[in-house]
């Protein structure tokens, strides 16, 4: 990973520049806010991608690159300010979350200023396909939210509806952002669409991911609390495949009643059972296809350092440990 950092070092100075001089405010708390969002170690994965596309297409260093990548950044951490709200985290990346130090209205107030910020960068890139690329994100992440805490505790959530919930409220964003690139270095449709679907395919990947890594992690691992799914009730792929490999047995009549109860006290209970019905195994299975699929739509885009590093990372979002 460092390695894609360094292809783009100069371009990620520039947009850390700028996500620190926007998060700038004269009201202390959404100062204090903003500073502790700047500097609490996040990766930065849809910059990193967003610079990266840039590079891929002869468009590096580009200012509007460089501000559609804070933007990108901010809609990510203005969705992450609310998401931590209503799922009532207390831990992420291995701190506390900001509602956690300063409490939830503090931080649903912040995140709408994170947005708007988002929004400004936008009108300053002063590009209306990007601005309707990134809007309609916005909308999907909201439906994609939404949908997913309409599915908390159902039993009977399909794989076809999981994968629905995360395309729109995670991939869509690494796509639009990976779209606008394209847009922004003025490429023809066919390119614009590859990268768009490299986009789509890498944010799945890393979500089915991430939700793989709940139910085979560790805390510190992690950065966040083991079982913290199951404690919202909120059921992801391991326990989707493992109710649904499970039917008409004791397991399942066990499985569900932990779901039911959300007793986080059983969480071993819970993870023997996705390794042992090989829910977990098929759950990676699907992260490494997306990835592989994300890798294979650009693989036409000319041979570059830049295009090797996306798939790299592509490879990267299903194997790690956090």
């Amino acid at each position: 990973m460092q390695s894609s950092y360094a292809l783009v070092s100069e371009e990620f100075k520039a947009v850390n520049a700028l996500i620190t001089e926007q998060l700038t405010s004269h009201v202390g708390l959404v100062e204090d806010i903003s500073q502790y969002l700047v500097t609490s170690g996040g990766k930065r994965i849809r910059p990193l991608i967003t610079l990266l596309t840039a590079g891929a297409l002869g468009n590096a260093g580009n200012y509007q690159q460089i501000q559609l990548a804070a933007a990108i950044e901010f809609l990510h951490t203005a969705t992450l300010l609310h998401d931590d709200v209503v799922d009532m985290s207390a831990l992420r990346r291995g701190q506390p979350t900001a509602n956690a130090n300063w409490g939830n209205a503090s931080s649903v107030l912040v995140g709408d200023f994170v947005y708007s910020k988002a929004f400004e960068l936008m009108v300053a890139i002063g590009s209306l396909p990007v601005m309707d690329v990134l809007s309609n994100a916005t909308t999907k992440i909201a439906e994609g939210e939404v949908k997913q805490l309409m599915a908390i505790g159902d039993l009977n959530l399909t794989q076809a509806e999981y994968f629905d919930v995360i395309r729109n409220k995670t991939a869509v964003l690494f796509a639009g952002g990976c779209r606008c690139g394209a847009i922004i270095a003025n490429t023809d449709k066919a390119t614009e669409n590859s990268l768009s679907l490299y986009g789509l395919h890498l944010g799945q990947a890393f979500q089915i991911f991430d939700d793989y890594l709940d139910y085979e992690g560790n805390t510190e691992d992690l950065g966040k609390n083991v079982g913290d799914d199951l404690a919202e009730g909120k059921l992801t792929l391991p326990l989707i495949e493992a109710l649904r490999i499970t039917t008409n047995t004791k397991e399942n009549t066990v499985l569900r009643q932990i779901i039911e109860e959300k007793d986080v006290s059983r969480i071993q209970e819970v993870i023997a059972l996705c390794n042992e019905t090989g829910a977990l195994n098929n759950t990676r299975s699907l992260a490494l296809a997306e990835a592989d699929t994300a890798k294979r739509a650009i693989a036409d885009l000319p041979h570059s350092s830049h295009r090797d590093a996306l798939q790299g990372i592509a490879d990267l979002a299903v194997h790690r440990k956090q």
